[in-house]
């Protein structure tokens, strides 16, 4: 089997405060607002990638809850398959203590505004993740978008 064309795979996280807003994080690598998350290591898990990106950048050791979904997204000729999974509440008492070459801030948004912050494909998939949430439902999705 040729491993050179294997998917890139990466796992991610929604996280909310007590007020029902979404935690979104400032990379130092990139110029756009992102959720916790990131790339899945050659034999790990999408929920063992997910609890030690977490712990990584956040500092938070945390089981992932239900996948909400999976989304089928290919760009810049790579295959990409992205895991957005049910992270849970974080209150004033959790330390977040981010990893400074990783992460410059974080913040606590009302879902509505981070669709503004976050670039349009992730905007589609968090929106979606969102929406898998409310209904108890995993929606698998192409580009960001619920495929039937």
């Amino acid at each position: 089997m040729d491993h050179s064309s294997r998917a890139i795979s990466a796992a991610g996280a929604l996280f909310f405060d007590e007020a029902g807003r979404l935690l979104l994080v400032e990379p130092t690598y990139k110029p756009h607002w992102e959720i916790p998350g990131g790339a899945i290591e050659h034999g790990e898990t999408p929920s063992e990638a997910c609890r030690r990106e977490v712990e990584e950048e956040l500092g938070l050791v945390r089981e992932p809850g239900r996948l909400l979904v999976a989304d089928w997204a290919p760009r810049d000729g790579e295959d990409r398959v992205l895991f957005v999974f049910e992270g849970g509440l974080i209150t004033a008492a959790d330390e977040i203590r981010l990893r400074a070459d990783e992460l410059r801030s974080y913040e606590f948004v009302p879902p509505t505004e981070a669709r503004e912050r976050l670039i349009p494909r992730l905007a589609r998939r968090v929106a979606e993740a969102l929406r898998a949430r409310e209904s108890g439902e995993t929606h698998y999705l192409e580009h960001g978008r619920r495929h039937a």
